[in-house]
């Protein structure tokens, strides 16, 4: 028999107390120092760029929003770009206070080859104008002239009569090289562009070309140095002694005997000069009205350019690739504002710093305007002549040069022959300009030039225009006088 057990949970008898918590102990936790200071110095690069763009943002407005008094003296005539000093202009009158610090050069933007953008030139009308390459800053507008503006231009021209674009140099070199007094160590090594104590074949004939407005090919060269007998040693190559052993004018002098054929020469084409100022034909004034509106240039540098030269090439017409403008040095002076150079100078060249391309008829074969290295990485005239292909030969490859633009009766092409010197003037010469017309190998071309002249010795060009209107104001006084004279003279009679 069990035994009842005891009731030990008696109401009576109080709960168990719950044991006091244990204190609550902290893990101890590494921190990370190479953590803490990356992110320190990540936060503290990105505060001082931020605080360098502030100052830059400050700097740019500052210096582009300064009053136009400041911005009107700088002096654009200390220094070109091509690092050449410009020669201070004497003190002498001040230029016209109306163009000397005022005046800069607008240029367009091609943007990208391709880009398509708007212009007016006409009133009612717009025109596209098409980027054809970037160097040299290159443009294309079709329908710049109508049929009947090409007609009239062409008619002009036949009328007044064209002449022989003859670039040959028969005379004048002698004189040029008594005035130089350079001795024939001097020629040859202003002739060897690379220094190697020889002259190549391009050296020479890069020379010859220019001198004598001959076309010598490699061939030519090798017939000549064998009637010469010039080269002794038969390498091709002229040292200073055999070099020295030949006259100034050797070479032209055996090309004469021989006969020079049209085809050898630098330019194969008549042309002639048309006058757009005051007084002149309606259809020209307008045209170089529009060529105003196309190059937003000031109308005092239009007017005061070349007049329009018309250009016929007939079969078999070409013009070798050549620069429209020259190089300027210190010692250069621009054929244009001669009047204004105070002293003289045997070097000279035409300043176009913009040439207005024309095309006034449809060519049936040939005839491209080719610009043999445009977009081209890099320029070396060293590299024109390579392996029997001459690039500059518009004759025989010009169909190896980077962009042709085929003739298109009333289409207007036009680019810069100079480069920006970032202040609004004229920089150094864009030798990406390089340019020529190709054979023309059916039919007839007719072309039209505008060229924009512009000196860049800003202070020359300034003190040139200031002349000119000297003279045209004291020729208006002349006119006014004999007027009254005339008046004063019918009266008595």
């Amino acid at each position: 028999m069990m035994e009842p057990q005891e009731n030990t949970n008696d109401e009576d008898t109080p709960p168990p107390v719950p044991p006091p918590p244990l204190p609550r102990q902290r893990i101890p936790v590494q921190k990370s120092s190479v953590c803490s200071r990356s992110y320190f110095m990540v936060v503290m690069v990105f505060f001082h760029v931020y605080v360098l763009n502030v100052i830059a943002l400050l700097l740019y407005v500052h210096y582009n929003s300064g009053s136009d008094e400041g911005r009107s003296s700088r002096d654009f005539s200390s220094r070109s770009s091509s690092g050449h000093k410009v020669a201070e202009p004497p003190d002498s009158q001040p230029p016209d206070p109306g163009f000397t610090r005022t005046m800069h050069l607008p240029r367009l933007e091609g943007i990208r080859v391709g880009h398509v953008q708007k212009v007016s030139l006409v009133p009612g009308k717009v025109h596209e104008m098409k980027t054809l390459s970037l160097k040299p800053l290159l443009f294309e507008i079709p329908h710049f002239l109508s049929d009947e503006e090409c007609a009239v231009v062409l008619r002009l021209a036949q009328l007044k009569g064209l002449m022989e674009s003859q670039v040959m140099v028969p005379e004048g070199q002698e004189e040029l090289n008594q005035q130089l007094n350079l001795s024939p160590e001097e020629i040859f090594h202003l002739l060897d562009l690379n220094q190697d104590g020889q002259l190549q074949p391009h050296e020479i004939l890069t020379h010859s070309r220019v001198r004598d407005g001959i076309w010598l090919t490699p061939e030519n060269l090798r017939e000549i140095y064998a009637g010469l007998k010039a080269d002794h040693d038969g390498n091709g190559l002229l040292s200073l002694e055999e070099f020295g052993q030949l006259s100034s004018d050797a070479f032209q002098r055996f090309l004469y005997q021989r006969g020079v054929k049209r085809s050898q020469l630098v330019r194969n084409s008549r042309h002639t000069w048309l006058y757009q100022g005051q007084g002149a034909h309606q259809v020209l004034r307008e045209l170089r009205n529009r060529v105003m509106r196309l190059t937003r240039l000031p109308p005092s540098l239009v007017e005061l350019s070349e007049p329009l030269q018309v250009v016929r090439y007939e079969q078999g017409g070409h013009y070798h690739a050549h620069h429209d403008s020259g190089p300027v040095y210190p010692e250069t002076t621009c054929t244009h504002t001669l009047l204004a150079a105070n002293t003289t100078s045997p070097f000279q060249t035409s300043c176009r710093y913009i040439t207005v391309l024309f095309y006034l008829n449809n060519v049936e074969e040939g005839g491209e305007t080719t610009f043999p290295v445009a977009d081209n990485r890099t320029y070396e005239e060293v590299s024109l002549i390579q392996n029997d292909v001459d690039l500059l030969d518009t004759r025989k490859h010009c169909d190896k040069g980077n962009l042709r633009v085929k003739p298109s009766r009333g289409t207007a092409v036009f680019w810069y022959n100079y480069l920006s010197d970032g202040r609004g003037w004229v920089g150094e010469q864009d030798e990406y300009s390089l340019h020529g017309g190709c054979k023309v190998t059916k039919g007839i071309k007719w072309v039209a030039n505008n060229w924009i002249n512009v000196d860049p010795d800003y202070h020359r060009q300034a003190r040139y225009q200031q002349l000119v209107s000297q003279q045209e104001e004291s020729q208006e006084q002349q006119t006014d006088t004999n007027s009254e004279q005339y008046k004063h003279t019918h009266q008595d009679l």
